[in-house]
């Protein structure tokens, strides 16, 4: 199979679109052109040709009169057209080939989705110009346009041979770059799923407000903020650092604020002197915002949680007369 894409300068919408076809159809020859005939004899058209029609293998959205758009009313580019068509096959194949995971057809269509709003959305807002660099000022569309060579690469390389397999070198490097990101957020989504029965299963201790993971890598926090109401903190257990994690729980997934914070006078302290505070030896540290501290033992961090516990109760305003 041929994936044309059109040649000079790339984006991060058509390295994307790109890249999300070699996964799903690896060993794809890549041919960056615009040469009309070359572009209609291949498999597939990415970003150039001026056609839209995804049973054909046409993914363009610069012709006259393309209107399309996501539900939301965020315009597409390539890289959501490719998306759009290929996005779950490309999220079923990085799930079996870096999670070990076989996906039914609907996970891998909604992690598709999340992904697309997570960030597919944003390569396309940016190619179409509704934002200059979303999201943020060094977001990832204009990384990827960084792989694009200079006037500099230009004046050295002139406009030969030499020039064009250096551009297709850099599309090469920025593809590369997207096909981690993808990866990355396939095997996020596909371990936060594996988690949630884990998560379920858990101790709950301290009359349901304290939530005990043996394994403290596992993504928690949307089971224990959507489906455990009564849960102020989370004690887990770090593997890889040998401690244990005392955490507060986040009110909603927008905000640092969280349910109950841990006791004020631990800010920012760390060894003798948060132990010295909390009456726990092997306390490790607590941040200065409040949201996580650590114990050398399962003991330490449990007796800090019960501190938080009584620390919360006592300055709980008074229930309403």
């Amino acid at each position: 199979m041929i994936i044309a894409t059109h040649s000079g300068k790339f984006h991060a919408d058509d390295v994307w679109a790109v890249a999300a076809l070699d996964i799903v159809f690896p060993g794809c020859e890549l041919l960056r052109t615009r040469d009309p005939a070359l572009i209609e004899a291949a498999d597939f058209a990415v970003d150039v040709g001026g056609i839209w029609d995804s049973r054909a293998g046409r993914f363009d959205h610069h012709q006259k009169g393309f209107s399309a758009t996501r539900q939301s009313g965020v315009p597409y580019a390539s890289a959501g057209l490719v998306w759009k068509e290929y996005g779950a096959r490309c999220v079923a194949a990085l799930a079996a080939r870096h999670a070990g995971q076989e996906l039914q057809a609907e996970t891998a269509r909604q992690i598709a989705y999340a992904i697309d709003t997570d960030i597919v959305q944003y390569l396309d807002l940016s190619d179409v110009g509704a934002a200059r660099n979303a999201p943020g000022s060094y977001g990832l569309s204009a990384v990827i346009s960084g792989f694009n060579p200079n006037w500099l690469d230009e004046q050295r390389l002139g406009y030969g041979e030499a020039a064009e397999a250096y551009r297709m070198q850099q599309f090469r490097r920025a593809m590369a770059i997207l096909a981690d990101v993808m990866t990355n957020a396939v095997a996020y989504r596909v371990g936060a799923l594996l988690a949630v029965d884990q998560v379920r299963k858990s101790a709950v201790l301290e009359d349901g407000k304290v939530l005990f993971l043996e394994n403290g890598a596992l993504p928690w926090s949307s089971v224990v903020r959507n489906e455990m109401p009564k849960i102020l903190f989370v004690v887990s257990r770090n593997l890889a650092e040998q401690r244990y994690m005392l955490n507060t729980v986040p009110a909603n997934p927008d905000t640092f604020a969280s349910r109950a914070d841990l006791p004020a006078a631990w800010a920012g302290l760390r060894g003798a002197a948060l132990a010295a505070v909390t009456g726990v030896a092997d306390a490790g540290f607590c941040h200065n915002n409040l949201f996580i501290a650590s114990a050398q033992s399962y003991e330490g961090a449990m007796r800090m949680a019960r501190l938080a516990l009584e620390e919360v109760a006592r300055t709980a305003p008074p229930p309403p007369a």
